[in-house]
């Protein structure tokens, strides 16, 4: 593991990421396979909050939307339990003409909602140009 993070500089926006890289062993011996260690480090903090349980909480009484597909895991595991794995932090679902796109901001106590609504319209350009330009 890196000693911090490293800046991903895209076309509209900027994130922190991490790579972390390394071989787990449960208490007795085995080991987890991808799908299952995915499952353990889902939702994140970058997706839900800190304390995970506590924000996914708060969020479920605040927020007066379904997040539906708003974040997960993308990967792949083959049949020995090996994988890669990445979040996907923004997304969309495309039903005929019609795409409802996803898209979030790390909210915090001093965070100012003209910037945080600016902010999650830069991430959703990527999509919309796709949508629009295809």
């Amino acid at each position: 593991m890196p000693d911090g993070p490293v800046i991903r500089e895209l076309r509209n926006v900027s994130h922190l990421g991490t790579s972390i890289t390394g071989t787990l062993a449960r208490r007795d011996g085995s080991y987890p396979n991808a799908l299952e260690l995915v499952g353990l480090l889902h939702p994140t903090p970058a997706v839900a909050g800190t304390p995970v349980d506590v924000a996914l909480d708060y969020l479920a009484k605040l927020e007066e939307l379904d997040r539906d597909r708003y974040a997960g895991p993308v990967g792949w595991v083959d049949a020995r339990g090996d994988g890669e794995w990445y979040l996907g932090i923004r997304s969309a679902v495309v039903v005929g003409s019609s795409a409802r796109l996803f898209a979030g901001v790390g909210i915090v106590a001093d965070s100012d909602p003209a910037a945080e609504l600016a902010e999650t319209q830069l991430k959703l350009q990527a999509f919309l140009a796709a949508a629009v330009r295809p």
